[in-house]
């Protein structure tokens, strides 16, 4: 009758398994750690960036310099919150984002009353567009909104709604090569920012929206109709504080 046969497995085959698992599953926790301290070096370094910008004039963003490279020369001149006319400030928020004052950067009930409309317009708050303007590039993609979601939650963070708004005007482009609402009173009216009047302010937010096919010195009948409509929003969130959060 034929044995059994009794040969067992070589130890060294027994153990290569495990060790071959062990150094897999060792590589893998290193990446993770890796990542982790990775992704927590970029979000120090992103806070230290939005931190610093709230005490320090940004010196431009990515869009300002691409169009300084395309015509050869911008017009711009950062000039604080308390030289800006306070209706240039709530023509502003009236024409851009109604809500500035109330929402945490994302404006939900614009963003829902959009989805509900179908509208193909957006619903970018004063707070989203900084962040873009500051920090990022223009375009429209997943990762670009997604970096501008989290660095409009780090602007709400760090910088006070009337910081915001200051960075905004000294940075939005008003006309071609124009940039900061001081280069665009000079630009358009000959006057600064701070002897801006209901009218001006109100045309200079008008152009906002398409500044390289608007003109605020020499307006569309559309233009004015805006600008009218934009006048009587400042005036309405003046008084029903709903610009409170700027001063002045």
């Amino acid at each position: 009758m034929a044995r059994a046969s009794s040969k067992k497995p070589s130890p060294a085959k027994e153990k290569r398994k495990p060790h071959l698992f062990a150094r897999f599953a060792a590589g893998l926790d290193w990446i993770w750690r890796k990542s982790l301290r990775i992704l927590a070096l970029v979000f120090l370094l992103a806070v230290a960036w939005v931190g610093v910008y709230r005490f320090v004039p940004p010196l431009g963003g990515i869009y300002m310099l691409q169009e300084y490279r395309r015509i050869g020369e911008i017009q711009r001149e950062w000039v604080p919150m308390e030289r800006i006319a306070p209706v240039m400030a709530r023509s502003v928020i009236a024409a851009e984002d109604a809500n500035f004052c109330l929402h945490w950067g994302f404006d939900m009930a614009e963003i829902r009353r959009v989805i509900e409309q179908g509208s193909n317009r957006g619903a970018s708050t004063l707070t989203q567009q900084t962040a873009k303007n500051v920090f990022l590039w223009h375009g429209r993609n997943f990762i670009r909104k997604g970096l501008e979601s989290g660095f409009t939650l780090l602007i709400e963070a760090l910088w006070p709604k009337r910081r915001t708004l200051e960075v905004y005007l000294n940075i939005a482009e008003f006309d071609e090569g124009v940039f900061g609402v001081e280069a665009a009173a000079r630009h358009y009216f000959r006057t600064s920012a701070a002897e801006l009047t209901p009218v001006q302010a109100a045309r200079l937010a008008a152009v906002l929206p398409a500044p390289k096919s608007r003109n605020a010195a020499n307006p569309t009948q559309f233009i004015r109709n805006r600008a009218s409509s934009i006048m009587d929003g400042a005036a309405t969130i003046a008084r029903d504080g709903r610009a409170d959060c700027i001063g002045g």
